[in-house]
């Protein structure tokens, strides 16, 4: 359902005034937010895998407030404006009216990274105690408040298409959060209540830093790379139409790997239940892979590309063709996102995270490569050059924790 969120926002964009300028801004605002709320992204997987009692909850909980209040007061200064600008203008090289809209949006989206990183706690808290039903419903409020918010200020404001988009996914994250932490409350009265059992090792903030620094460092590394890649494509050639189509080209792949996303969660979950459920487990995600990818593949090939860039998300027919040859080229993607959360499953299921930040390290390090020489050196166009990135920099990923993780999984 997350991945409905940024097709629905780029089509109202693009059907609003100056649609090339305020996806530009829009695509740059977005990996701004994201490298931000990095640290927190893997909140979900800790608390999975670490809250089994109050205390543990209680530790874990004191731990994400903090790290909140960190990413919030980074992002406040990182808004300065004379650094803002700095970056964006001088650094990336975007023309002055889209600096200027990318920073009034990266104001408004922020309350999204804490907001992320409160509701991805309780919505790990709500897969311990097997409520997955309750995070779907929280993601459905997610969907409604968001598009309420879009749609209002649609018909209702003159306000640019960026603005109106950070608008509505600042609105629905923050409902979100607001929605899954009411969902929880009985499981956390329930914990509070319960016979407490003395642990030998109880939870302490050195352990939760010892276990989350090597996933806040991978998804920092991950979603770090954003801004690099922006940077890169500001040098590219059709530059601006690669920032405008980049965001849109990502957002319909999120329809095909969201699920392999959401695969990691359950699988550190149900892996380790007993050896007959594994292999079940095995064997689901080799089909969830070769059906996503099949499905982006069915998708590239026939007129339902077409219709979905030119029609549903109103691209002008320039940036439409723009689309084609990256799509297929991330055809692999979904099947390569269900295969790296199995193996980053099995690795957190044995405690031992330090090989993912290794794998992300790699694939951070083969996406910049790829983006130099095509951008640099071979002069590619924008978006060809990052959907190659994206691809190669996984595959190099999935390679390194196959070596990884082939023990723990026979």
């Amino acid at each position: 359902m997350m991945s409905l969120e940024g097709p629905f926002i780029a089509a109202v964009i693009a059907r609003l005034v100056d649609p090339k300028f305020n996806l530009a801004a829009y695509g740059v605002a977005f990996s701004f937010a994201l490298i931000i709320e990095a640290p927190v992204i893997m909140m979900m997987t800790a608390s999975t895998s670490l809250v089994k009692d109050f205390h543990s909850l209680k530790k874990l909980r004191q731990f994400t407030w903090t790290l909140n209040l960190v990413i919030t007061a980074i992002m406040l200064l990182m808004l300065i404006p004379r650094f803002f600008f700095f970056l964006t203008i001088d650094l990336i090289g975007l023309p002055q009216n889209i600096a200027q809209l990318t920073h009034i949006a990266t104001i408004i989206l922020l309350p999204w990274p804490a907001a992320i990183g409160f509701r991805r706690f309780y919505q790990g808290v709500l897969i311990r105690n097997h409520a997955t039903r309750r995070v779907a419903f929280g993601t459905l409020i997610r969907l409604f408040s968001m598009s309420g918010m879009a749609l209002s200020l649609y018909f209702f404001t003159d306000l640019p298409g960026v603005y109106i988009g950070t608008a509505a996914l600042s609105a629905g994250v923050t409902m979100e959060a607001i929605s899954t932490r009411i969902m929880v409350h009985f499981i956390l009265k329930r914990m509070a209540t319960a016979e407490f059992i003395p642990d030998p090792n109880p939870l302490s903030i050195q352990a939760i830093s010892k276990f989350y620094y090597p996933l806040a460092l991978t998804s920092m590394l991950t979603l770090g790379v954003h801004p690099l890649i922006t940077f890169f494509i500001g040098k590219s050639a059709m530059a601006i139409e690669s920032l405008a189509v980049l965001p849109v080209i990502h957002s319909f792949v999120f329809l095909f790997r969201g699920v392999g996303l959401s695969f990691q969660e359950a699988a550190i979950t149900l892996l380790g239940e007993d050896g007959e459920l594994d292999r079940r487990v095995y064997r689901f995600a080799a089909t969830l892979a070769l059906g996503l990818s099949g499905a982006l593949f069915i998708t590239a090939i026939t007129p339902l590309a077409s219709i979905w860039f030119s029609q549903v998300t109103a691209l002008s027919s320039q940036l439409a063709a723009l689309t084609q040859r990256p799509l297929f080229i991330m055809v692999i993607f979904p099947a390569t996102t269900v295969l790296i959360s199995m193996q980053r499953a099995l690795l957190v299921k044995h405690g031992d995270t330090k090989p993912i930040t290794i794998a992300t390290l790699i694939e951070v390090i083969g996406i910049i490569v790829i983006l130099y020489v095509g951008i640099i050196h071979l002069d590619a166009i924008g978006v060809y050059a990052a959907v190659s990135a994206f691809v190669g920099g996984r595959l190099a990923a999935n390679l390194y924790l196959h070596v990884k993780t082939r023990a723990l999984s026979t």
